[in-house]
């Protein structure tokens, strides 16, 4: 099991995104995005929308996608991170073998500056980022213009 990179140098194909947005969506349990947002984050990752560009982290057999990781490059630092991690997905029938550990592992050491991470506060997740030393820092609050 080998973790693969893609960036803006190292590209997804458009059918390759097209099959991690739907192994994002799938594996995502009750927290998910809707597809049309998951697929963004990897097209900004891959520089294929304006911005600074991110990776994808994408752990799999020859068989199945294990996992997949994307973090999306902010252009701040210090009072927002260089990265925000986006999406950390886990295939449901490989869960429990350290594959979303080793995903986060990896993301540490490639990534340079700081990650943060949007998470639901009843997320059963949470426990495990906090493990991996993130922090609750901020409570973030949004404005939905389309709810106003």
């Amino acid at each position: 099991m080998k973790i693969k990179t893609f960036d803006a140098y190292s590209r997804l194909s458009h059918m390759d995104i097209n099959r991690l947005t739907q192994f994002i969506y799938d594996h995502s349990g009750d927290y998910r995005d809707r597809k049309s947002a998951i697929k963004k984050s990897l097209l900004y990752a891959m520089k294929d929308l304006p911005g600074l560009g991110g990776y994808v982290f994408v752990m799999e057999t020859k068989e199945d996608i294990l996992g997949a990781l994307v973090v999306n490059k902010t252009g701040m630092n210090e009072y927002i991170p260089e990265n925000i991690l986006v999406y950390l997905s886990v295939n449901k029938d490989y869960r429990g073998q350290g594959i979303a550990k080793k995903l986060i592992d990896y993301t540490l050491k490639y990534c340079k500056g700081d990650i943060s991470l949007f998470i639901n506060k009843n997320n059963e997740v949470l426990k495990f980022f906090e493990s991996n030393g993130f922090k609750s820092r901020n409570i973030e609050m949004r404005l939905t213009r389309s709810s106003i």
